[in-house]
């Protein structure tokens, strides 16, 4: 007999609109509660207090277009990065709570295609981002924004739009038997792999030998994205999911799995 999807921890509503993008921070010292940065597709940024299951601040950078990416950048305390659809990525400096944006990079792209971060060594980020070409992807230097690396396909090549972008240190690869993934994340343990689906669900693999381990079934549209929290407590470790339903669904997979 299957096992019944287990019910999310609990479930955040408020952003009025989609949500694409999800990140946690855990800022220095560590706090009880991870913060959870999200993004949607009103333009705003909310900064979630998951004590308070509330949001406590929201930032407007994007001129009221849709925001899909947003990423805090570890090891440079109060700096998240977000990517919306009026074609920039925005610096803000969070600080004593300032909701400012410091600096902004333009993709000159029309796509809904994330950016990508890797930390390469303490204070030294690679950014690859989709370009103006529509076909074309560039690698940037952060904070100097000095460009790495300029990916083009051949003259005659016919790839199309890039959708997904993934910085990584070279891992195998592996066919998914589910069609239609938004966001495939990889727990900070190496232990489990998440994946948002379009078919409104969120499934949990065994990251050694990609064996299937739950299918979690709360959203009723389609699941943009999911993130794990980096506490470092495993027992106050959280994942969450944003869907198109305007939820953000928070849930305790550590010990279930």
């Amino acid at each position: 007999m299957a096992l019944l999807s287990p019910d999310p921890q609990y479930v955040l509503r408020g952003t009025t609109d989609a949500v694409n993008a999800l990140c946690f921070h855990c800022s220095d010292p560590e706090p009880e509660f991870p913060i959870l940065f999200s993004g949607s597709s009103n333009g705003l940024v909310h900064i979630w207090n998951l004590k308070t299951h509330r949001v406590d601040r929201t930032l407007d950078g994007h001129g009221g277009k849709s925001v899909y990416w947003v990423k805090a950048l570890r090891n440079r305390r109060n700096a998240l990065l977000s990517q919306g659809r009026d074609q920039n990525i925005c610096l803000w400096d969070l600080a004593e709570g300032r909701s400012a944006v410091t600096d902004s990079v333009s993709t000159e792209n029309i796509g809904f295609c994330k950016c990508s971060l890797l930390e390469v060594e303490e204070r030294r980020w690679l950014l690859a981002m989709p370009w103006k070409g529509l076909e074309e992807v560039r690698v940037l230097e952060l904070p100097s924004k000095i460009l790495v690396c300029t990916l083009k396909p051949e003259a005659d090549a016919k790839l199309g739009m890039p959708m997904c972008l993934k910085m990584w240190q070279l891992r195998q690869t592996y066919e998914l038997t589910n069609p239609g993934i938004a966001e495939v994340t990889l727990r900070q343990d190496k232990k489990i792999l998440a994946t948002a689906g379009w078919d409104h669900r969120i499934r949990l693999f065994g990251w050694k030998k990609m064996k299937p381990l739950a299918v979690l079934d709360y959203h009723t549209a389609a699941v943009h994205c999911v993130a794990f929290s980096d506490h470092s407590q495993p027992q106050e470790r959280l994942m969450a999911a944003g869907s198109k339903d305007h939820r953000i669904s928070v849930w305790s997979i550590y010990n279930q799995t």
